[in-house]
């Protein structure tokens, strides 16, 4: 019988707290310009950041499923932040952490087990699926708050970029995570209202859903009108799309980075 989680099911991993540390740490370099590659910096600040992002937005998933009548959860190891303790590594962090590198995009993979057979009412399983958008929209607010509250007096250049960046990364992630294909969040949304025809006939794609959304967006039209999206929605939030850019060009430290960013930072 699985009981609910003991307290050492929900104590914060040194695992997580590891890559805060270096968020933190890589955060200091890129504000006091400390580093002797600022753009390394960068890399590894947003870099710590996103999987930061990633492990609050399956701990989103896996809490609210706790709540919901999940009590296996605990003993997972997802109520630890611990992003080891996640089904399928490859997908939660290796695959979204080459799309910023590759692309420049956000886009959380999926993660955590959830025992469905042990949740009641379809809302419930709805908002389990919603929790981790909902964080994503959550950490984007967190990082644009400086951009729309105009409290970016002091911040200096490189670090008001890297946030531009990740802010983009958190819109991204966001929207394209609440699409209703099935492998996405959004799907996991709509599906407990589907009919169980329907939902037997998208399962088996649903495994190549993440890579579907990735490969749509190489579609030149596609990328381009996605993002003038992007770049009004955080023009709306203060954010302009010179900052995202030149938070993607300190990002990719190892290409050759473009003079006017480096003025202006």
């Amino acid at each position: 019988m699985t009981t609910a989680p003991a307290r050492s099911d929900r104590r914060i991993s040194p695992v997580f707290l590891g890559i805060v540390a270096v968020m933190a740490v890589s955060g200091w370099a890129v504000w006091t310009d400390f580093a002797e590659q600022p753009g390394f910096a960068t890399f590894l600040f947003v870099t710590a950041a996103w999987v930061v992002s990633l492990c609050l937005h399956e701990y989103a998933h896996a809490r609210t499923a706790l709540h919901s009548g999940d009590i296996s959860i605990g003993a997972k190891g997802y109520l630890t932040l611990n992003p080891l303790k996640y089904t399928h590594a490859l997908l939660s962090i290796v695959l979204p952490v080459l799309f910023v590198i590759m692309g420049g995009i956000g886009l959380p993979g999926g993660a955590v087990f959830i025992e469905r057979g042990r949740i009641r009412g379809r809302w419930k399983h709805s908002l389990i699926s919603a929790a981790g958008p909902l964080t994503n929209v959550l950490f984007a607010l967190v990082c644009t708050a400086p951009f729309w509250l105009d409290a970016l007096d002091g911040v200096p250049g490189p670090f008001r970029n890297a946030l531009a960046f990740l802010a983009l990364l958190q819109v991204t992630a966001a929207i394209l995570n609440s699409v209703p294909v099935p492998g996405l969040d959004g799907y996991g949304v709509i599906e407990p209202w589907l009919s169980h025809s329907v939902r037997r006939a998208v399962e088996p794609i649903a495994p190549f859903g993440l890579i579907a959304v990735f490969a749509l967006l190489w579609v030149p039209e596609v990328n381009g009108a996605f993002f003038d999206m992007i770049d009004a929605l955080l023009r709306s939030l203060g954010v302009s799309e010179f900052e995202t850019y030149c938070g993607l060009d300190a990002y990719r430290f190892w290409q050759t980075a473009n003079p006017v960013c480096a003025i202006n930072g």
